[in-house]
């Protein structure tokens, strides 16, 4: 039996120009399903608040990625993922998908999403998480998929107790994850991979 401490780690690469071709055909030119992988989160009639999200993902430099992916993971409006992780999956919102897959548009870098609010979700232990999304992304030029959050700016009274932003030691760090309200029930997003203002991401 070969001894695994001393294997070498392998080499990595970056998602390279293709990762459309993979994850999302349909924005690469390929007709390959009739509908898109993950484009409804949340459908019409889901209960909950609908809102709209949109941003875009800057580099180092300050210019906007282009080609970006990102898988969004989100709760509905009871805080109920429909997961069977989750032990009350069994009562999350009929119809709820709570994923999806988002395409950066190939010309502007903005991507743009619908869905419905979250609600407050369990932590560990007895903490509850504010309402929130997850996002991980991945482009060319990233070894590694990157995973962050957004949350909404008007439950700042959540965010006190939320275990995730209260363990990032930098208070001003914790804004990166903190959306702007640009108008009712439309949200700005945007992710920092560099440089100044750097969003916050989690190792998961």
């Amino acid at each position: 039996m070969q001894n695994l401490g001393y294997l070498k780690e392998s080499t990595s690469q970056t998602a390279g120009p293709y990762v459309h071709i993979g994850l999302a055909p349909g924005a690469a030119g390929f007709k390959t399903f009739d509908s898109e992988l993950g484009q409804v989160i949340a459908p019409e009639g889901v209960a909950g608040t609908r809102v709209r999200i949109e941003g875009l993902v800057i580099d180092g430099l300050g210019a906007p990625v282009k080609d970006v992916l990102i898988e969004v993971w989100q709760a509905d409006a009871s805080g109920i993922y429909p997961h069977p992780e989750d032990p009350r999956a069994a009562d999350c919102a009929k119809g709820f998908r709570g994923w999806g897959r988002v395409i950066s548009d190939f010309d502007t870098g903005l991507f743009a999403f619908d869905t419905i609010k979250p609600g407050p979700t369990a932590g560990r232990g007895r903490a509850v998480q504010a309402p929130h999304i997850s996002l991980w992304l991945v482009s060319r030029g990233i070894n590694i998929g990157l995973n962050t959050r957004m949350y909404f700016p008007e439950d700042s009274d959540l965010h006190k107790a939320d275990p995730i932003l209260n363990s990032i030691e930098q208070v001003v760090r914790r804004q990166t994850l903190i959306a702007v309200q640009t108008a009712p029930n439309t949200y700005r997003f945007d992710i920092r991979l560099q440089g100044e203002g750097e969003t916050v991401f989690i190792d998961v």
